[in-house]
């Protein structure tokens, strides 16, 4: 099975445990013969809003790999006593079949050739199909992605609720995709929990 790891860590983190907390993720797959698929560095946000332990800011690091699934227990567990490790989320990709389609699929949120660079003409096309009912996703051809909340942030209202599908036009596939997307994003402190405001946009 393939999946992904995402974590924020402390933004004054030395390079020295800033390894270590690397290593927690590649050594621990490799002691079920896993693979590392995409090892990424996203830097240093601000977070959308502050998290709960009054950090405003954290440097994201990624990862994508294959391995069995008992391993995540394991890493999320090494994750928890790490006092550097300030967030983590881990998702479930798809089968190792899907391998070639996960990886083309994956991007860098700071990539600016993603969906979501010229936000105001997105936003005047995504109310023109909200007005017909027609899902936007569906009619060009992606996803809501959470690690980029150029994809879904338009969902969220000024108060922080989650737009209903009879508003957004979305087919009730996308909705609950969009639904997990947000969720996924306020958990890592890509999105407000009370607002649409994100950490892109600062």
């Amino acid at each position: 099975m393939i999946y992904e790891v995402a974590l924020a860590v402390k933004p004054e983190t030395n390079e020295e445990n800033l390894s270590k907390v690397k290593e927690i993720v590649t050594a621990t797959v490799a002691t079920v013969s896993g693979e590392i698929l995409v090892s990424d560095d996203w830097g240093v946000k601000n977070f959308a809003q502050p998290l709960d332990n009054k950090y405003a800011r954290g440097r994201y690091l990624y990862f994508m790999y294959k391995a069995d699934t008992t391993i995540n227990s394991e890493i999320e567990r090494r994750f928890r006593i790490n006092e550097d490790i300030i967030r983590f989320i881990t998702v479930r990709l798809g089968p190792d079949e899907e391998q070639e389609t996960i990886l083309k699929n994956y991007n860098n949120p700071n990539n600016q050739t993603v969906m979501g660079d010229k936000d105001e003409d997105m936003e005047k096309d995504r109310r023109t199909f909200s007005k017909k009912r027609s899902c936007w996703f569906s009619a060009n051809k992606t996803e809501p992605d959470w690690k980029n909340p150029r994809t879904y942030s338009w969902l969220v209202n000024e108060f922080g609720k989650i737009s209903p599908a009879r508003v957004t036009g979305l087919r009730p596939y996308y909705q609950r995709m969009a639904t997990s997307a947000i969720k996924r994003g306020r958990c890592m402190g890509l999105i407000s929990f009370l607002s649409n405001r994100t950490a892109y946009r600062d």
